[in-house]
């Protein structure tokens, strides 16, 4: 037996961090004190001993996770040195020894568990423990074996590596990009991830597999069911939170509920999407936040969304728990899907947004996309939900008061109304990309009709008389279209002046009844205002044009928009019914808000560790003042998000705000910069700096 005295005891761990982090693609990271690795590939390690090693020194290096861990469940991982290489587990290996040096590389399994392991080294009966030495396991896109390995290096690096990006909002006739900053390698984020991980109560074995850590991960952005990151608020009151329009970036969100442990408050869809896109990315699974437009909620799971609109035109929103969303963002994520049958594999939808309850708790996905465009709404996970959500048909209905009695008369059923535009950022590009023939087939072609038929019979039995096919329309026998014309740029604090148009291209007189009406509505579709309406009876009879005027004045809305924490846009709802053939159209035009631009003043390049002026400058071209004005500004790898309040800005007035910069990161940065206010509740502006050595 070998004396106490001569066994070998470790004196030092070298993680050897610089060599190792640029292969592993995760040097942006901002822990350089511990060792970010991604699983499936090679990683060094120098142990240093008190004398050199001899041939019968038994070496384990021993990886743990928890606070009891064992080999049994996985939370313990023992290499022996000596013991040579097996793919299928975690191996080490010596690569050489120098005196009392010795370079060890470890390879770990591509299906090994992400986490955080704490690192120590058993030589005989001594473990050498530093406390300190902490290796992160992530997902790794790069290495075919992995579940998540993505071919594309371009798409890489944009759905794992950009830290930057956009999130599409407004309305199928006018998108636009809200900067977002995901800010996945800041301080805390990958440690908040691992507490997430820890959350989620995930078994060890489990934490392998990225549809199980994807789905996870939906629930516990949300609050709802967990204390998890976000607490979802739509009711245009903010008081004692952050409005969810303020938010430049997902870095601020989760650094504070790292540090606080509490549900931060407030969220909607796109806050939701963007921090699920940061956790996804920093864990290493390839992600993407992905806005449809004219979403379809369906919660009767019958693939109809009905709309109930009064005598005025006006929507009613008390008969209905269905909705349509001007936009919706969820997320896709990148993995194959192996507990599925074959065709599966690649982009799956996933959804943190609570909206429905999926096996008990406020979550949704991962479910292919391939799944949602074939109907095939039988497989895991929430394929049903999805699938209305781009696929439901709109329904309208008229409320009727006759008698005191509530009478509803059908007035169309549109088939390709819903699921439109559906958006995400291009690869390497700063546009957007329309993705929606990777959700459905073209509206109306033999293949969308069969996949909407093959959805409808999955559902649930009790729901299939109300999901049968629609019978095609006859055409027209008025051969009418409404229209409705105005300015396209809406300025808060000016009257809208519109014009209701029918178009008439029959030889037929018909006589019409015609209701418009003007409502100001959330993206959610949720009414805040009725504005006002017309209602007039117009023979066609000569007359290829019919122009009838609906104008608002700026009064009736300003109040609504001030009082309520939401950005606001306008729905105009037509309803005509034609006497002679009992025929009945309906059409509905969104418009939205125009704001004036907050400009940026910086240089294009910068030295690291040098400071440099940023000045941003706003001039309120409104007719109105806007009140409590607050400047929010980030720049990653510059400066952490700041708070400048503005006070109130008077029509004519311009403010200029100054920030010294000093970055610490080189590289091609976005500073984003984004002012809100009583009136006006969310501009953006982004603008790019070149950070040299």
């Amino acid at each position: 037996l070998l004396s106490p005295a001569s066994s070998l005891k470790t004196l030092g761990v070298d993680l050897l961090q610089k060599q190792n982090v640029p292969l592993h693609h995760t040097e942006e990271y901002y822990d350089n004190a511990t060792l970010i690795v991604r699983r499936g590939q090679v990683f060094q390690l120098k142990l240093t001993f008190d004398r050199g090693l001899k041939d019968d020194d038994k070496v384990v290096l021993q990886l743990s996770i928890g606070e009891k861990p064992m080999e049994s469940n996985e939370t313990l991982v023992l290499m022996n040195l000596r013991a040579g290489r097996d793919s299928r587990c975690w191996c080490a290996n010596i690569l050489n020894t120098n005196g009392k040096e010795c370079l060890v590389t470890v390879t770990s399994p591509a299906d090994a568990a992400v986490g955080k392991y704490f690192l120590s080294v058993k030589t005989g009966p001594h473990v050498y423990n530093p406390g300190n030495k902490v290796v992160y396991v992530l997902f790794n896109p790069w290495c075919e074996a992995d579940t998540v390995f993505m071919r594309n290096d371009a798409e890489r690096s944009e759905y794992v590596l950009s830290d930057t990006g956009y999130i599409y909002v407004g309305s199928e006739q006018n998108i636009f990009g809200r900067p977002w900053n995901f800010g996945q390698f800041e301080e805390d984020v990958l440690d908040c991830c691992m507490y997430l991980l820890e959350k989620s109560k995930l078994k060890q074995k489990v934490r392998k597999d990225p549809v199980i850590v994807s789905r996870a991960m939906s629930a516990l952005v949300n609050s709802n069911d967990d204390a998890g990151v976000l607490f979802g608020n739509w009711s245009g009151s903010y008081s004692g939170g952050t409005s969810p329009l303020a938010w430049t970036g997902s870095a601020p969100i989760l650094q504070k509920y790292y540090k606080t442990k509490r549900s931060i408050c407030f969220g909607q869809c796109w806050v939701f999407s963007g921090v699920l896109t940061t956790v996804m990315r920093c864990l290493g699974i390839p992600a993407r936040s992905v806005t449809n437009f004219a979403s379809a909620h369906d919660t009767e799971e019958n693939l109809k969304v009905d709309i109930y609109l009064n005598e005025k035109g006006e929507k009613l929103d008390k008969m209905t728990s269905d909705s349509v969303w001007n936009f919706h963002v969820w997320n896709d994520v990148w993995m194959k899907r192996p507990d599925l049958p074959q065709g599966f594999d690649g982009w799956q939808a996933v959804d943190a947004t609570p909206q429905e309850i999926s096996q008990g708790i406020f979550q949704c996905g991962p479910c292919p996309l391939k799944a949602i465009k074939s109907g095939e709404v039988y497989l895991l996970y929430d394929s049903k939900f999805l699938f209305a959500e781009v696929n439901a048909d709109r329904v309208f209905w008229l409320v009727k008061n006759l008698n005191d009695k509530q009478k509803l008369v059908k007035l169309r059923e549109e088939t390709k109304a819903i699921g439109k535009s559906i958006s995400t950022k291009a690869v390497g590009k700063n546009t957007r990309e329309d993705i929606t023939e990777q959700y459905k087939f073209p509206e109306g072609s033999p293949e969308e009709r069969k996949a909407v038929e093959k959805a409808c019979s999955y559902l649930n039995s009790s729901n299939l008389s109300v999901c049968e096919s629609t019978p095609r329309l006859p055409p027209l026998q008025a051969q009418l279209q409404l229209e409705v014309e105005g300015e396209k740029a809406l300025w808060l604090g000016n009257p809208i002046n519109l014009n209701i148009i029918v178009r008439n291209s029959s030889v037929g007189a018909w006589t019409v009844n015609l209701t418009a009406s003007c409502q100001l509505q959330t993206y959610t579709g949720k009414v805040e205002a009725n504005l006002g309406f017309i209602k007039q009876t117009v023979q066609t009879e000569g007359k290829p044009v019919i122009q009838l005027p609906l104008n608002i004045a700026a009064d009736s809305y300003v109040k609504t928009t001030t009082a309520v924490e939401d950005e606001l846009l306008i729905k105009v709802n037509i309803i005509a019914e034609i006497l002679e053939t009992s025929e009945k159209l309906t059409d509905v035009i969104t418009l939205m808000f125009q704001y004036p631009p907050i400009k940026v003043e910086m240089p294009e390049t910068a030295k690291i560790n040098e400071d440099f002026t940023c000045s941003f400058l706003f001039k309120n071209t409104l007719t109105v003042p806007l009140e409590k004005c607050k400047l929010y500004v980030e720049g990653l790898g510059i400066f952490k998000m700041e708070t400048i309040d503005q006070g109130d800005i008077m029509p004519g007035r311009i403010t200029k705000s100054q920030i010294i910069c000093a970055p610490n990161k080189t590289g091609e940065k976005k500073i984003v910069a984004k002012l809100t206010s009583n009136q006006v509740k969310a501009i953006s502006v982004e603008k790019m700096i070149t950070i040299t050595a």
